[in-house]
């Protein structure tokens, strides 16, 4: 009996030890969100709105306008008109992903640029992971560039 129960810790070590090994690093998921992140903007240059959609989850918020839109179908069509014509209106690049140490929530932010190249806002976004190395939008917003300079003191 003594032997069995010697057994089963053993096993127990074992089988916990390989689950903490397989486990992604932070690094590997920062990795996973800065490629699901370009792979996204690659559907605006390709004009692939399925591609795009395939990348919103569907209790996702989009911070597109004035108005939050909620849910993949909803943004789906409010984006259609960003992706008719052959020529995108504009492109966007990560610079920056984090994820939380649990894994489990990334944020990506970048440059977003006209259709001539010129830098014109910031995106940023939140990533959930929904299996293993499978990342959805859960949340964007993009903003323009401001003057930032600090504003003289009221007096």
């Amino acid at each position: 009996m003594r032997l069995l129960s010697i057994g089963m810790m053993v096993m127990s070590i074992l089988m916990l030890a390989i689950a903490t090994a397989a486990r992604p690093s932070n690094v590997d998921l920062r990795h996973q969100v800065m490629s699901a992140e370009r792979a996204f903007a690659a559907t605006m240059r390709a004009r692939d709105l399925d591609g795009f959609a395939s990348f919103v989850d569907d209790e996702a918020v989009f911070f597109t306008d004035a108005t939050p839109v909620r849910g993949r179908a909803a943004i789906v069509e409010v984006w259609r008109r960003y992706y008719q014509g052959p020529r995108a209106p504009f492109s966007w690049v990560p610079d920056q992903v984090e994820v939380l140490d649990s894994g489990t929530l990334a944020y990506s932010g970048g440059p977003v640029y006209d259709a001539g190249g010129r830098q014109v806002g910031r995106f940023n976004s939140i990533w959930r992971l929904q299996a293993p190395g499978r990342w959805k939008l859960v949340f964007d917003r993009g903003d323009g560039l401001c003057d930032c300079r600090p504003k003289a003191a009221l007096h």
